[in-house]
């Protein structure tokens, strides 16, 4: 029986960045209504990491807002990792936040960290076209540095932005180049104040992306379905996972409420898959 593994997120500063990527609510620039707030009490992170253990997560992401690490998010992100395992066992943590150089990366893994994601979002030749404050390149450089530092690497993308399908084959290939352990591919949803008005993506597009990430990456990687994923997929679970998605990110996203854990863990039951028990990326 095919084994699918749940993946949670926690966005432990949120709303803070003062970068222009056009398809993020984080971004102060464009003024979203979304809750900000700055370091989350970590007391609350533990709690909510035993609350996402218990419905089945062995995937717990800590996200900060803003373009990358520095010494106080560190610090931060490394207190938070080393206070979840000391009180909620069996969790693979993953930080997200930004890019980083190889002393923050190894920082975080001595105190806890099990994987780094950082997505490359699109291609290296339409970014420009989403964000002008800083680089593809700098994406791709903190993936590598993320393989160097001895961490897994979780990385994928965003799809739906306005690209071309031949931006989405640009990615697919950039992501596979990196062989991350595991890949979060994101459906684009629409926010009223962000410039990205529309998402050019429809279903058999998506479960084509599936279809094709699932060849290149290998049959042995976790392949996620996480943004976006209620807007195309509600009622074609089933065909999501034919085409090779294996995991799935339960509970709500970053600044977007998603289902209600116990639905997506009835979901799985009604089509025959079972609740991952382990992770075998690590």
């Amino acid at each position: 029986m095919k084994q699918i593994f749940l993946c949670a997120i926690n966005n432990i500063l949120s709303g803070t960045c003062k970068e222009d990527c056009k398809f993020c609510t984080q971004s102060i620039r464009y003024h979203a209504d979304i809750e900000r707030y700055s370091y989350k009490d970590i007391d609350q992170i533990v709690s909510e990491a035993g609350q996402a253990k218990a419905h089945g997560a062995l995937g717990y992401c800590l996200v900060t807002a803003g373009k990358g690490l520095d010494d106080k998010k560190v610090d931060f992100v490394a207190k938070a990792a080393q206070a979840i395992k000391k009180n909620v066992e069996g969790l693979n943590l993953i930080a997200c936040n930004g890019t980083a150089d190889k002393t923050q990366l190894a920082y975080l893994k001595k105190h806890g960290i099990d994987s780094y994601n950082h997505n490359l979002e699109t291609s290296e030749k339409y970014y420009q076209a989403i964000c002008t404050t800083h680089t593809w390149q700098e994406r791709y450089e903190t993936c590598e540095y993320v393989k160097s530092a001895g961490l897994a690497l979780c990385s994928g993308g965003i799809f739906g932005m306005g690209e071309s399908r031949q931006d989405r084959e640009e990615l697919l290939r950039a992501i596979a180049s990196l062989q991350p352990e595991s890949t979060p591919l994101n459906f684009y949803h629409p926010n009223p104040a962000l410039p990205i008005k529309n998402r050019n993506i429809g279903l058999d597009e998506a479960l084509a992306i599936i279809s094709r990430a699932r060849h290149l990456l290998g049959e042995e990687r976790l392949l996620m379905v996480a943004g976006g994923r209620e807007l195309l997929f509600t009622g074609e679970e089933q065909r999501m996972f034919e085409a090779g998605a294996n995991a799935i990110v339960i509970g709500n996203y970053l600044t977007t409420a998603g289902r209600e854990p116990h639905k997506d863990r009835t979901m799985l039951e009604k089509l025959g898959y079972e609740v991952a028990t382990h992770c075998d990326t690590d």
